[in-house]
């Protein structure tokens, strides 16, 4: 077991954690019957109190029963963050069947293979995606989805600006397959009695992957369970804690984190469908929020907000998230605006997000944190397997009570991602990093996203860190492109700030980074762009501006 972190783990907190032998659909029916008219939900100022929330889940699970669902049967949820989402989520549960997340920017060759791999003969979607996921109603194992509008959750004289899916009309067309989310709830089904265990199958959310289809990422109630029980707990969550949930539920950091973690707290969730830098500082502000876990991008961007010194935002006492490296100017604007460190932390959606996080009253910069509760994590050579000490690098591995117990129907795949060290289960991360003398672990970059330069190994990571330090740089990229002589080289796509455009030259950014770091580090190629690509977790899309710059190559 690496106890290594030890000497800086949190005082107040034990170092082992036992999990409760219940479902995550308890978590609800017990915050429900605790604290009935505590507020579980704010959506753009309605609010839904824990009665409400447990009664609405309820028959919706007894209509996805009436419709044939039971245990094991895996449910589609295409939906942005909304009251409905987490109805769905928890109906699912309720009916003993699997959740099966989709990322809202999923479009139909990616939702047919959902179908396929899954056999989901229903959908619940939101009306905005409705469109997208209807047509597969006969022509694939599909047999009904219940179109959810969200604008029947949210308060009619609300001043905040709506999203366009939360303003839009509510869905009103007639199609065969298809059942309003009103005329589900009005049909009053009771569900049978709730009997799924720890050890049966809650969530299936697909990883993107590097090549070839999504994998299904099978994760059991006990999984589950586990990073929501661990983070509350880690973070010190009461039933008054009030969280910001702007990560789409779809995700497993804003699912657990902005979801099952506050449900198992009893807590509030204020929930954005959208993120929007304004409407978040105004909810802060409004709803007195005390934790907000994002990503990095996020808090780039809600940080950049020109008017964010006019709102209060003294209730915070935790922002933390992760997907990448929090810039050290940044992380130092927001200690100086709100007292607070951000508190990174490292997950993968094998892991139910998070193993790692960083101790709140000892955190390092740009650091992924310890390993949590029961979480042993090693670093090992990515091809002899063998272990590595404090300062080397190699592929992290983790064993721990939230790790997935494999990919839905690949056994190859499943395979292929585990190691057995000390008699351990370990999965295989894909991501390179190392230890500290104090335990702390530190990302050094993807095992697939290196740059050969020359034969100097080049890490993207390292290199965006170190340029974020340019005061005229708001988000850079780094990718390697084509280069006759040395195979591959660094290339740097960068949003300047708006202070800088027009005034910033490629050959200034050069200039400075050949002071900044080696020089095979240096960027041979600068190109300023308006925008660079981001998934809907806010992580930059290095992998589609790569596959576009060699591209080129072949053109």
């Amino acid at each position: 077991m690496f106890e290594r972190h030890y000497k800086v783990w949190p005082k107040e907190l034990p170092k082992t954690m036992t999990l409760p032998k219940t479902s995550v659909y308890t978590n609800l029916e017990i915050s429900a019957r605790r604290y009935p008219d505590h507020t579980a939900i704010i959506f753009y100022d309605a609010p839904i109190n824990y009665r409400r929330l447990n009664e609405e889940v309820e028959t919706m699970a007894g209509y996805l029963q009436a419709q044939g669902i039971s245990k094991g049967d895996r449910v589609l949820l295409y939906m942005q963050n909304s009251p409905q989402y987490v109805i769905s989520y928890y109906a699912i549960l309720r009916a003993d069947a699997v959740v099966i997340p989709v990322n809202p920017m999923n479009r139909a060759a990616e939702l047919e293979h959902f179908i396929a791999d899954t056999s989901a003969t229903m959908c619940l979607a939101g009306q905005e995606l409705a469109g997208f996921i209807v047509p597969m109603i006969g022509e694939t194992n599909l047999e009904q989805v219940v179109v959810a509008s969200y604008n029947t959750y949210i308060d009619p004289e609300t001043d905040l600006d709506l999203p366009a899916e939360v303003a839009a009309p509510a869905w009103s067309k007639e199609v065969p397959g298809v059942v309003t989310w009103e005329a589900a709830m009005a049909a009053g089904h009771t569900p049978a009695p709730h009997t799924a265990t720890p050890e049966d199958l809650a969530v299936i959310p697909y990883s993107s992957g590097t090549t070839g289809a999504p994998k299904g990422c099978m994760h059991t109630h006990r999984s589950v369970m586990a990073t929501a029980v661990h983070r509350v707990f880690w973070n010190l969550t009461t039933p008054d804690s009030v969280q910001l949930a702007t990560l789409p539920f779809f995700h497993v950091t804003g699912m657990t984190g902005s979801m099952n973690g506050p449900i198992f707290t009893g807590s509030t969730s204020v929930i954005m469908t959208r993120w929007e830098r304004t409407t978040a500082a105004r909810l802060i502000e409004r709803y007195k929020v005390t934790g907000w876990t994002n990503i990095v991008t996020m808090a780039v961007d809600f940080l950049s907000n020109p008017d964010i010194g006019k709102y209060d935002l003294s209730s915070l006492n935790m922002i933390g998230g992760g997907g990448a490296a929090m810039p050290v100017a940044v992380a130092e604007k927001l200690k100086r605006m709100t007292g607070l460190d951000y508190i990174e932390g490292y997950g993968l959606s094998e892991t139910m997000a998070a193993t790692h996080i960083n101790p709140t009253a000892h955190p390092k910069p740009q650091c992924l944190g310890i390993p949590v509760f029961d979480v042993d994590s090693r670093i090992i050579d990515v091809d002899t397997l063998q272990e590595k000490g404090p300062g080397e690098t190699g592929e992290i591995v983790s064993s721990g009570p939230q790790v997935t117990i494999g990919y839905w129907n690949r056994p190859a795949e499943t395979e292929a991602a585990f190691v057995e060290i000390d008699g351990k289960r370990f999965f295989r991360t894909g991501d390179l990093g190392y230890y500290d003398d104090d335990g702390y672990f530190f990302m050094v970059d993807r095992v697939k996203r290196m740059i050969n330069a020359s034969g100097f190994k080049v890490w993207p990571s390292e290199v965006e860190g170190l340029m974020y330090r340019h005061p005229a740089i708001h988000e850079v990229c780094i990718i390697s492109a084509p280069d006759p002589k040395r195979g591959e080289t660094v290339k740097a796509c960068i949003v300047l700030t708006p202070e800088a455009e027009g005034k910033t030259s490629a050959e200034d950014i050069t200039a400075w980074c050949k002071e900044q770091m080696a020089a095979y580090k240096v960027p041979t190629i600068v190109e300023f762009v308006d925008e660079l690509p981001k998934s809907p977790t806010g992580k930059l899309m290095w992998r589609a501006l790569q596959e576009e710059e060699w591209k080129k190559e072949s053109q």
